[in-house]
């Protein structure tokens, strides 16, 4: 067992379980799976009645707070038992168009030249970290729904809006992969 979980698992059994979670939580609770609603829900729990937009019953909604305490919890096990893992494998392209916007280090599971706290206090780490996480935020609130509320469980459900918001969250990560990262790395 501890081998099986020491290792990255594949595609495919990740997405049998979200494919058995997504109608798991439709049959056995009518709940949506959805990651977004846990802030309005911390919120809420954190500021009663301060705001309107907080002023509602979250405790109907704990069973989403403990599903959130379980993927921090769940990140930190698979850190755990994937902190000796080899690095991703690059392809050697790639790595030459990541070294020309100054990536140089390959040995992590993300850039830590742009990922790391002392980075956070310079322009560029507080545009890609702080501005984009702000935007992810406003926008989820927005498209009503972040990624996995939109495109697992809202797509499962044959929901036009989703199809929409799923539509516009690629667009939008293509045009900033493309032709904004590129600038903000230089």
């Amino acid at each position: 067992m501890i081998e099986f979980l020491s290792k990255p698992w594949p595609w495919y059994v990740a997405g049998i379980l979200f494919g058995i979670a997504v109608p798991a939580l439709l049959l056995i609770g009518n709940k949506t799976f959805g990651v977004s609603s846990s802030l309005r829900h911390i919120c809420a729990a954190c500021l009663p009645e301060r705001f309107t937009y907080f002023s509602y019953n979250w405790k109907k909604e704990t069973w989403n707070l403990f599903f959130i305490t379980g993927i921090i919890l769940g990140g930190f096990i698979a850190g755990y038992f994937l902190k000796n893992l080899a690095p991703p494998e690059i392809a050697a392209h790639t790595k030459q168009v990541l070294a020309q916007q100054g990536i140089s280090d390959f040995n992590h599971l993300f850039p830590v030249e742009l990922f790391n706290f002392k980075s956070l206090f310079t322009f560029k780490g507080f545009i890609l970290m702080i501005v984009g996480g702000f935007m992810v935020g406003f926008g989820t609130r927005y498209a009503g729904g972040c990624t996995s509320g939109h495109s697992i469980m809202g797509l499962s459900n044959l929901q036009w809006p989703s199809l929409v918001a799923t539509i516009c969250f690629m667009v939008g990560g293509f045009v900033a992969t493309w032709f904004i990262l590129p600038y903000l790395l230089n």
